[in-house]
């Protein structure tokens, strides 16, 4: 039908008032895709992203400052800076205790070029107003003070100390050490131990004054959002910044161009061996970065990259890794492999830099660079989808110089060719480019020399864009509404399912499907062949080998991926479009119903399980953790409830064969009791119909029974595990406690929980972390099983060996104190609003909420029981709460388990 003149006029004419309205001081700069920037007189750059799909908003600041940027003794300055800004302003000075008030989802990273620091919160003017106000407090007002440095850098070190229980971050960064002579993207964003420890709090702040302003940040609010309004707060609470005087000065050094192979070796106690190799690469910006892109893909895909193939596949080690550092400088490619002990770590050597080298001689086919495009561009149009994942994604492309580079790097890639992937495999795979684990001098050198720095602007003089993503509808989260939406039903041989239409953005839809089958005596004797089993179900089909199935997902833009299950339990998730539903979920339930179970398949899973267990053996988390569940299960030896050790782990996986696997499969799985959810776009008759024809004659072969959970009193125990070698070390404490998801108790000590130990602004987090800076990681959870009385209170926190005595003795006097005065009416007022907001975001989540509203669905519940909980939550008084906690946590049954170097931390110290 032709439009009419005016309604032609209409969009230009908004446009135009739009444009007039817009606040004093704001100028519009540009748009691309639904996304549109803006710049304030004070130099900030605006991104402004409206999704009216989901109920939430996302603020995030990315200040253009990162590692790069550290000067002589200041490494890990711009890290130990991003701790601090969480420790107050002038207007906000508990930032923390607020995020949990206002139910946000909150963080902050650094990079070697920028950090970040954002809040994911339910939308409305209240929230987003707050959110604006506290950035923008917190760019310029922050404290920065000598007392806080003094206990939130025994946090960072903490975390430095964690990182330096890892084999593979070691060698990672060692390497990258080794690559580098003088830029400093050679030293770890996280800093030397002697910076961290001594750094001047002057210099602190003089960094923090310096990098921290408006004309050095870009501000990206994404989500449920008014433009208008949006724009109009941010000009009231950022536009009265002034611009500072200061001039930024350019980082200047460039290493020289690396003229002979590099080689480094790292010792230390541990199980897993690895190799890595990194080569130079151009900066982020640069024309050949999409050809290298798909370059690494070639090589390090799984399972379609030559490095799986060359090494996984022969057994030559457990797991191989590939990807670029894509920078805003010359940064870097690197390609790894692991090994397990009783491997040739040398020979995997020799592969791999083989398999990399020759990929000149035997350039990339056109299958295998399609192969590697649709799956890069299947993550662009995914991320697309999700505003909350693109607003924090800009953080990269804004780093390397402009944020439209996100576009530009997805529209070069589709340009890719194999002639392109080849050009610069020649470029930069050079030997004399390289740096891996030893030297050799050569007769002749082949250098490769790394562009200048590309200017970004020039490469988006004529970049225009796609256009934006369909905008789904705007939808209310509440359990009423959820059920009023939703539509319920059965197949003849038992499954249910759970469809909940509605619009989103970009057409997705999420779902979950639960198989549920035998029963606790059909799980005994059978080592490791149920968890195989559900493994194995994506390594291949009667139809479509574990490569055809990726190719497949990739092409239809679709995930589909195993959850976390129960004994007894195989779980599913799935993320695609309205479009793709159909042969998304015919391909789904051919995964279910038609495994091919491939030898060479089993053996890389029974690899890569066993490096996992290798790597607990001595590592203090894993012992620790297992250790404590195992004594807090107390079941026989030969029942399948009970928690395994690692090495107990490491048996049964070696004692499970595929035959084993397949008889698993062939005896329990069906889906007569199972669950099928779906939410997002799509047709709830047409998916009872689809459900109908694939899943409707698949019936179980065995008698389906929950596994029953016990109540089980123990002996408290007090064990320390000596983990020689690990500057970090774990605390763990736990009971076991009668209480299921029914019990009276069940919101008071679900609530009680969340302020004792289970949130960002809980008792632990603001005494173990906050106020005494002992630990990075610190929390507290407590379970009740959904109809047994059985359940677990468990608290752990990680912790420099010589600190863990302090952490406990901490934990035991935060434990007092909550048991017997409770807790403040202001503590438990905020935490009611947090609480309350965080449960509606995670119902705002597509993909959560199918996984709910399939337990619902198991457990015979309707969404009324979360509206329930949340009523009683609601109704809780402190001494409810105290009553409640005394009837079940009680501190004279208590076990205790610490895992660390302890023997070191109390040697003397040497000259």
């Amino acid at each position: 039908m032709r439009k009419s003149a005016l309604a032609l006029w209409v969009p230009a004419l908004l446009s135009i008032a739009f444009a007039q309205t817009l606040p004093t001081g704001v100028k519009k700069i540009t748009a691309v895709e639904g996304i549109t920037e803006y710049r304030l007189e004070n130099g900030l750059q605006v991104l402004l992203f409206p999704d009216p799909s989901k109920p939430k908003a996302t603020v995030n600041v990315t200040y253009l400052v990162g590692s790069r940027h550290e000067g002589y003794g200041e490494t890990g300055m711009a890290h130990l800076l991003e701790h601090m800004l969480f420790l107050g302003s002038t207007k906000h000075p508990k930032p923390i205790e607020e995020f949990r008030q206002h139910g946000a989802e909150w963080n902050g990273t650094t990079s070697v070029d920028r950090t970040n620091y954002y809040e994911t919160l339910p939308a409305g003017d209240e929230n987003l107003k707050w959110a604006l106000e506290l950035e923008a407090d917190r760019m310029v007002n922050s404290f920065v003070a000598k007392e806080a440095l003094d206990k939130e850098m025994t946090v960072v070190r903490n975390e430095f100390e964690m990182g330096e229980n890892n084999p593979s971050r070691v060698l990672f960064q060692r390497t990258l050490a080794t690559a580098f002579l003088w830029h400093n993207y050679g030293k770890s964003t996280i800093g030397a131990k002697s910076d961290l420890e001594n750094v001047p709090i002057e210099r602190l702040q003089a960094f923090y004054k310096k990098y921290y302003q408006p004309d050095n940040a870009v501000l990206t609010v994404s989500g449920n959002i008014d433009e208008a309004k949006a724009i109009a707060m941010i000009a009231e609470k950022f536009g009265k910044i002034a611009r500072p005087t200061r001039k930024l000065d350019k980082t200047y050094t460039v290493d020289p161009v690396q003229d002979g192979e590099r080689t480094v070796t790292i010792k230390r106690v541990g199980d897993v061996q690895s190799v890595l190799a990194l080569y130079k690469t151009p900066d982020g910006a640069h024309p050949d970065m999409p050809a290298l892109n798909i370059l690494s893909s070639v090589l390090a895909e799984t399972p379609a990259g030559r490095l799986h193939k060359a090494l996984v596949e022969t057994k030559k080690a457990a797991s191989t890794e590939g990807g670029i550092w894509q920078l805003r400088e010359p940064g870097i490619m690197l390609y790894g492999a692991t090994v397990r002990k009783e491997g040739n770590v040398d020979e995997a050597k020799d592969i791999l830099l083989r398999v990399v080298q020759d990929v000149i001689k035997e350039p990339p086919t056109k299958e295998e660079v399609d192969r590697a495009k649709q799956s890069e561009l299947k993550q662009y149009d995914m991320a697309l989808n999700n505003s909350e994942r693109v607003g924090l994604l800009l953080s990269e492309p804004i780093s390397r110089g402009d944020w439209r580079l996100f576009f530009l790097d997805r529209d070069n890639i589709r340009k890719v060719t194999p002639e392109d992937v080849l050009r610069v495999a020649k470029l930069y795979l050079k030997e004399d480019n390289r740096t891996v684990g030893m030297y050799r001098p050569v007769d002749k050198t082949d250098r490769a020399e790394i562009p200048p720095m590309t200017d970004p602007q020039l490469a988006l003089k004529d970049f225009k864009g796609s256009a934006a993503v369909v905008q789904g509808e705007a939808f209310d989260p509440s359990p009423a509404n959820i059920e009023k939406r939703l539509t319920r039903d059965s197949l003849p041989n038992g499954l249910k399912l759970s469809l909940l239409p509605k619009k989103t953005r970009g057409a997705t839809v999420h779902g979950t499907i639960t198989l549920r089958y035998s029963d606790l005596e059909n799980s005994k004797n059978r080592n490791r062949a149920p968890s195989l089993a559900g493994m194995m179900l994506m390594r291949g089909t009667k139809k479509h080998t574990r490569q055809q199935i990726q190719d497949e997902l990739d092409r239809l833009k679709t995930r589909i991926s195993p959850s976390p299950t129960g004994l007894n339990t195989t779980r599913f998730t799935f993320e695609t479009t309205r479009e793709n539903l159909t042969p998304a979920i015919t391909l789904l339930a051919e995964i279910l119903r038609e495994p091919s179970y491939p030898d060479n398949e089993f053996e890389q899973i029974k690899q890569s399980s066993l490096v996992g267990a290798e790597r607990a053996l001595r590592d203090p988390q894993g012992l620790a953790i297992a250790t404590i569940r195992q004594h807090l299960t107390p079941y026989p030896l030969d029942d399948p409830r009970r928690p395994k050790m690692p090495s107990e782990e490491i048996e049964e996986i070696k004692a499970t064969s595929l035959a084993d696997v397949k008889k698993f499969y062939a005896d329990v799985y069906g889906a007569s009791n199972a669950e099928l959810a779906v939410v997002g776009d799509f047709d709830p008759e047409e998916m009872k119909k689809l459900a109908a024809s694939l899943f409707g004659d698949w019936k179980s072969p065995a008698k389906y029974a929950r596994v029953p959970s016990e109540y089980k009193p123990v002996e408290a125990i007090d064990k320390t595990i000596e983990t020689a070698d690990k500057p970090n070390a774990l605390f763990a404490s736990g009971m076991p406690i009668k209480l299921s998801e029914t019990h009276p108790d069940y919101a008071a000590i679900t609530f009680a929980n969340y302020m004792f130990g289970g949130g960002s602004s809980s008792r632990l987090f603001a005494r173990i972390r906050t106020k005494e800076g002992l630990s990075y990681g610190v929390m507290s959870h407590a379970s009740g099983h959904p109809v047994n009385e059985s359940g677990t209170f468990l608290a752990m926190a990680i912790a420099a060996p010589q600190n863990i005595a302090k952490v406990e003795s901490v934990f035991k006097e935060e434990l007092a104190k909550a048991l017997k005065d409770g807790f403040t009416d202001q503590e438990i007022a905020e935490a009611k609003k947090g609480w309350l907001q965080e449960r509606t975001l995670t119902r705002s989540e597509d993909r959560a909420l199918a996984s709910m509203l399939s337990d619902n669905e198991f457990e015979g519940r309707t969404m009324a029981f979360q509206a329930e909980l949340e009523k009683k939550v609601e109704a809780l008084t402190n001494a409810e709460i105290v009553e409640a906690l005394k009837r079940h946590i009680d501190p004279a049954k208590l076990s205790y388990v610490k895992a660390g170097d302890f023997k070191k931390a109390s040697a003397p110290a040497t000259q």
